[in-house]
């Protein structure tokens, strides 16, 4: 996770005397990447010491790299030209066992300090502040709390809340109870419920163990590199943590001395050294966890296969998964490293890719395993090749084919276009103008920076990639480190079996664990009442925190939010007969290019088909060249091009929609008639007779769905309750939610594939036609000419053409419903939805803001703190007119689904001050005041039809909403309907028996064993 918090002091420099006192002071700010202008090596400056300072004008960016002079902490400042300021502090964070108290800190860290001894002030400072990025991360061996906003006064609020919480934590009994782990009623209303473990990480990892995915990349990295502990924790070992051993883990490793921070922006860095050092001076310097630990060494060959649980939704003979490993170069390294990241990217990237070709294509696995890749993470690189879905009899086969593509790779060389297209690609990364680009430079070098590579080299960019190619253009380069390391050395063969009874053996073996415990307390008799007991005083406490003081918390204030938006300017004209939208912009010479065809009232049989057709054209390829030729083009001509589904709903009326297709792409502006043609070309020309490559495709797309369940399994539950209350929410379901996750799990166990290819053959009928179609193009004012030749030529090669209409009746979406998914999870994701009005409404602000409120100040305390689910919280789609409930790997379904029908009461009830309601608006305006990239801008209007003039008007009902438009809003939409029954319920996960007649059962498993030799999709039709 996951969650985070922090501000800091200021402290004057000394005086100067004597003659250096007549010096002038260099002013640090006025001129942001001057490195003149900075802070020069050898400068003390409010407690640190300049180590050194580097210019990256490829980047745009001046980093200076600082220590602390008292502690030793490390600290690295890169001044840009960007508003969004970023800040995070890291620790090394070593873990000796499997208990997870790393990630159990991360979480108790954040429940309260001495500054600011209030329960839980990470999330109540998501709703004090216009950040919009804050979080917490644990990762293998550090852990960075990290948060980004564009306010000065937030920066500082939110760094001095982080700084605190981290060094100064309470680390209280009931934190660790309600974050770690403890032993409780599953209902506490009911003291004779069962006991069960409970605690908000025990429910998380529980849901992380119970995804196969996770689960072989996990014990993948148990035997690849044993030193370094499940971080995470394995529910099997996270209740031998104790809160003695988590407060002594803090003491030895959440020292300033073992500290890194970073900050990135446009704020001046004397702000930051003055407040970070009132902070870090009242610390001595500690001992530093400088272990940087290994993987494995590799002697011989070593093979080994562990057991894990079965994925539903693929079939029940191709259940295997296997890699093999190398154990590489030392990532200090800067260089090779990044000639190793080119060669993996060759050997892997794309439907083109040597591997994909001799693996994927040849139906040895539907999908690579979760741990190919190269890992760079720790001091030693790692590079692992695998599939998923293999079956028994081909895993010899696998293992075998791996040493063979790259032994041929090996022979043949590599194809100079191939590695033209890959450096082109991260040029293109380069000039992208990402709204994040200050949490991406973070993000990249913290793993490095914590395993002794050099982040001063990991930013030089452009000296790295003029090395490289020095060194490839001298021949035989990349030939040469593929043979070191990949050729003639040992590996590891990682290999999970699949075993049917995997998860009743977790069940099994947690009651045991939990037998075990009670029986050390004199059994489950005599320990009940204590346990029942220690419930009820956490419940006590997770009560009182609702009323607690937090006037000791920084706060902003909604005066600080801008009554007036930020607009820009936008051009209409028409090329031909298409409208086309200009938004003239500085964009580092790129073009970016989107086009809306609308499809309306297609055939469901034909709707249900455009995600499928948006994959295939970019994965089949065309009569007279392979996707792999294609792919080439595309690499060296733009930074990608995309399609996908549409679905907008009209700003005035639920009952209108918007359907079809988005085509999309961007490149450098000399390369907009190539983008164009190559897209012309995937649209006009795309072999829709490519049957085994179809199969690839879905096959492919199928198991990637078993990994967006486990991740993201109330999204999907979100979406299909949805779909029973407005045409636009029906729409993303058929083509984006379970329903299409059936269908494609479907394809893929029948393996019959002619009908879907006529179905596709059909929408490339009408999805590319001029006539009805939308453009958007963003770029450069020099640009915009040559631009507007290139789309007529394109708008020019495309056909006219009307499109079938619907003659059938649609699918079934009608509320009230409830449905259940079930799938072999330990914990679940809910979700409950109901109408409410559009866009431009005079309600919708009020229920924006109800959702913030209920989410804050009610779900989060009943699902999360007190259910233990690992999230939960209320929405509302204001371009969609749906407002929802939501939790995430929940434990306690039933009594969530109590909490989501009681919420609009206790909102009505609810005595709501003015604070909470500024809380509320500060937390709704840090999505809607958010950075944008510059390829974004605009696109509310193309996409959505949503003008200027009506986000002005909804940004002041946001500003205005009162305590009166909250208790209407609560009573009307969400009391009077659940009262009507009008609501929507959808589950994905265990079932149980609180699901009777009442709920439509929907079976995900594609054993033809358990439906009498018929697949189950067969038994319910949506």
């Amino acid at each position: 996770m996951l969650r985070g918090g922090l501000l800091l002091g200021r402290k004057a420099i000394g005086r100067r005397t004597g003659l250096l006192s007549q010096i002038p002071k260099r002013s640090y700010a006025t001129a942001l990447t001057d490195l003149r202008q900075l802070p020069q090596p050898g400068d003390k400056l409010h407690g640190f010491t300049v180590q050194r300072a580097k210019s990256v004008p490829e980047l745009q960016l001046a980093a200076i790299e600082l220590k602390h002079d008292k502690t030793g902490a490390d600290y690295i400042h890169v001044a840009r030209d960007d508003k969004n300021n970023v800040f995070a502090i890291g620790f090394k964070t070593n873990p000796d066992d499997d208990t997870g108290v790393p990630h159990i800190l991360e979480h108790t860290t954040l429940c309260g300090s001495e500054k600011y001894p209030v329960r839980d002030p990470f999330f109540k400072m998501l709703n004090r502040s216009l950040s919009n990025y804050m979080n917490a991360f644990t990762s293998g061996d550090h852990t960075t709390y990290p948060f980004a906003t564009t306010n000065r006064v937030d920066f500082n609020n939110l760094m001095d809340v982080y700084l605190d919480a981290t060094l100064k934590p309470l680390l209280q009994e009931s934190d660790f109870k309600q974050e770690g782990w403890r032993i409780g009623p599953e209902n506490p209303a009911d003291p004779k419920s069962p006991l069960l473990f409970k605690g908000v990480v025990y429910n998380e990892m529980k849901g992380q163990m119970s995804d196969s995915s996770y689960l072989y990349y996990i014990r993948f990295q148990d035997h690849i590199f044993p030193d370094l502990h499940n971080s995470g924790g394995d529910p099997q070992k996270i209740t031998d943590l104790t809160l003695e051993k988590l407060r002594k883990f803090h003491k030895d490793h959440y020292n300033p001395s073992n500290a890194k921070i970073f900050t990135y922006g446009d704020a001046p860095i004397e702000e930051h050294l003055n407040r970070l050092n009132e902070k870090l001076a009242g610390f001595e310097r500690f001992t530093v966890d400088t272990d940087l630990r290994e993987p494995i060494t590799l002697t011989e060959n070593k093979s080994i296969t562990v057991e894990g649980p079965i994925d539903p939704l693929t079939d029940k003979d191709a259940q295997y998964k296997t890699s093999v490993s190398w154990i590489m170069h030392d990532t200090t390294d800067v260089i090779e490293t990044f000639s190793l990241k080119i060669l993996s990217t060759y050997l892997l990237d794309g439907y083109g890719s040597p591997l994909y070709q001799g693996l994927i294509d040849e139906k040895l696995g539907s999908d690579f395993s979760p741990n190919t890749g190269f890992d760079t993470s720790s001091r030693k690189g790692m590079f692992s090749v695998g599939l998923q879905n293999v079956r028994q009899e081909d895993l010899r086969t696998v293992q075998d084919k791996i040493h063979e593509v790259l032994r041929n790779v090996y022979e043949r060389g590599f194809d100079e276009k191939k590695i033209e297209g890959i450096l082109h690609q991260l040029e293109l990364a380069l000039k992208h103008k990402t709204a994040t680009f200050g949490m991406s430079v973070m993000q990249g070098l913290t793993p490095g920076w914590f395993n002794g590579v050099d982040p001063f080299e990991d930013l030089a960019w452009e000296e790295t990639v003029s090395k490289f190619k020095e060194r490839y253009a001298q021949g035989g380069y990349l030939e040469s480190l593929l043979k070191k390391y990949l050729l003639d050395t040992n590996t590891l063969t990682f290999t999970m079996a699949p075993d049917k009874n995997y998860g009743q053996a977790l069940v099994d073996e947690e009651a045991r664990r939990l037998a075990g415990k009670l029986e050390k307390v004199g059994g489950e008799s005599n320990a009940r009442d204590s346990l029942v007991g220690q419930e009820m005083k956490l419940l006590e406490i997770q009560e009182s925190a609702r009323s607690q003081d937090l006037s000791c918390l920084p706060t902003l204030k909604v005066e600080d939010i801008p009554r007036k938006m930020e607009k820009k300017s936008l051009q209409h004209g028409k090329i031909g007969n298409v409208p086309v939208q200009w938004r003239e912009a500085p964009t580092n010479g790129l073009t970016y290019f989107r086009a809306v065809n609308p499809l309306e009232d297609l055939p469901e049989e034909l709707r249900l088909y455009l995600p499928l057709f948006t994959d295939a054209i970019l994965r089949l390829g065309t009569a007279t060249k392979s996707m792999e030729q294609l792919e080439d083009e595309i690499k060296l001509k733009t930074g990608g091009i995309k399609a996908s589904t549409h679905v907008s709903t009209n700003h005035s009326s639920l009952e209108v929609t918007e359907e079809g297709l988005v085509f999309s792409g961007y490149c450098l502006d000399k390369n907009v008639p190539d983008m164009l043609e190559l897209l012309r070309t995937v649209l006009l020309e795309t072999n829709f007779y490519a049957v085994s490559k179809l199969r690839t495709l879905i096959q492919g797309i199928a198991s990637g769905f078993v990994n967006s369940l486990a991740e993201s399994g109330h999204i999907f539950a979100r979406t299909f309750a949805a779909a029973h209350l407005t045409p636009a929410a029906r729409a993303t379901e058929v083509m984006g939610g379970m329903t299409q996750v059936r269908l494609i799990s479907n394809l893929a166990a029948k393996e019959i594939y002619n009908d879907a290819l006529e179905k596709l053959r059909q929408i490339a009928q009408f999805a590319a036609r001029q006539n009805g179609m939308r453009v958007a193009i963003t770029c450069g004012s020099e640009s915009v000419s040559d631009n507007e030749r290139a789309v007529q030529k394109f708008v020019d090669s495309l056909p006219n053409a009307e499109t079938p209409q619907r003659t059938t009746a649609l699918f079934d979406f009608e509320a009230p419903a409830k449905a259940l998914f079930p799938l072999p999870y330990q914990v679940s994701y809910t979700a409950m939805c109901l109408r409410t009005v559009p866009y431009t409404h005079k309600d919708g602000a009020a229920l924006q803001m109800l959702s913030q409120l209920l989410t804050h100040k009610h779900l989060h305390h009943e699902i999360r703190e007190k259910g233990g689910a690992y999230g939960g919280g209320a929405f509302h789609r204001g371009t969609g007119g749906v407002f929802g409930f939501y939790s995430y790997r929940d434990p306690n379904v039933a009594n969530t689904l109590r909490v989501m029908e009681g919420a609009g009461e206790y909102a009505l009830q609810k005595q709501w001050t003015e604070r909470d309601l500024e809380e509320a608006k500060l937390s709704v305006f840090q999505g809607v005041d958010a950075p944008m990239s510059v390829s974004e801008e605009g696109m509310i209007y193309f996409l959505d039809g949503i003008s200027d003039e009506m986000r002005q008007a909804r940004r002041e009902q946001l500003l205005d909403v009162s305590v009166s438009d909250i208790r209407e809003a609560a009573q009307k939409y969400l009391i009077d309907q659940i009262k009507a029954n009008k609501t929507a319920i959808a589950v994905l996960g265990e079932s149980k028996d609180m699901y009777d007649e009442q709920w439509n059962i929907f079976p995900l498993s594609l054993d033809p064993q358990a439906s009498n030799g018929a697949s189950q999709f067969e038994k319910v039709t949506l």
